[in-house]
Order: C-alpha cells, then structure tokens, then sequence
C-alpha cells in the first residue's frame, strides 16, 4: 500500500467512526470512557494535537465541532446526561486504577 492510499484509508476510516458515533448519540461520553478508555472528547483533544503538530490552526472548540458534528453546546444540550453515580463510580476506580501502574 502506497503511503498516500495508507492516509486516505485512515482518513475514511476515521470519518466512518465520527459518522458512526453521529448514529449513536445514545451512547454518552462517561460510558465510551469506562469501556473503551476515551470518548468523543478525547477524540476532538487527539485532533487538536494533531493540528498543532502539523502547525494547523485549530482550538479545542473547533476540534469538538468536527468530532460532535455540532458546537459542543447544543450537542451537550439535546444528547448528554447527567451521568449516574454508578458511571461516575467505575470511572473514579478506573482512574485510581490508572494512578497505581
């Protein structure tokens, strides 16, 4: 595989992923983070570094406005919960866990 193929591939592979956590708006931030270890979030604070590297002029908000497909406020407005104390539990033990290695 050229290196050119190689980065359109991983390119429409990412847009495949925002589009699929577009579809799934259900799915909150807090539980992407306790199964998987990062969220939508996260994924707008890789962009971020990622544009900085490349010397990209690109801030936190924009990022996030690429990854939720929508300023994160109306985003967080119509989609996010609060989330229960459960949720909130497993990611203080994950976090603690994180702490300990």
């Amino acid at each position: 595989m050229r290196s050119d193929q190689q980065t359109q591939l991983e390119a429409a592979a990412f847009r495949r992923l925002l589009k699929h956590l577009d579809s799934r708006k259900d799915v909150q931030n807090i539980e992407l983070m306790n199964l998987a270890g990062f969220c939508r979030n996260c994924l707008s604070k890789w962009m971020m570094a990622e544009a900085t590297s490349m010397d990209i002029d690109l801030d936190y908000d924009q990022a996030r406005e690429q990854v939720y497909g929508m300023p994160y406020s109306q985003w967080k407005e119509n989609h996010q919960l609060p989330a229960t104390a459960e949720q909130l539990a497993i990611f203080e033990k994950i976090q603690a866990n994180k702490g300990n290695k």
